[in-house]
């Protein structure tokens, strides 16, 4: 059975930023790994930091881009 990733980072709106969902449920609109470590804090994701995030297999599945892409589409 595939394993679903907890954190869903979807493709940048294109107002800019990318919503996450976490288990399912959307916590917030990020416009920077900052703001994603942050929502996944308050989430109980304490341990996870910009590195983690950048290089963690399995936790975050990553839409219409990678960690480096937050701004709207041109």
């Amino acid at each position: 059975m595939a394993e679903v990733a907890r954190v869903i980072v979807e493709a940048p709106s294109t107002s800019g930023g990318r919503r996450v969902r976490v288990d399912g449920e959307s916590v917030g609109l990020a416009y920077g790994l900052g703001d994603l470590v942050e929502f996944l804090r308050r989430a109980g994701l304490e341990d996870l930091d910009d590195d983690a995030l950048r290089h963690g297999a399995g936790l975050v599945e990553w839409r219409g881009g990678g960690p480096d892409v937050w701004a709207a589409p041109a």
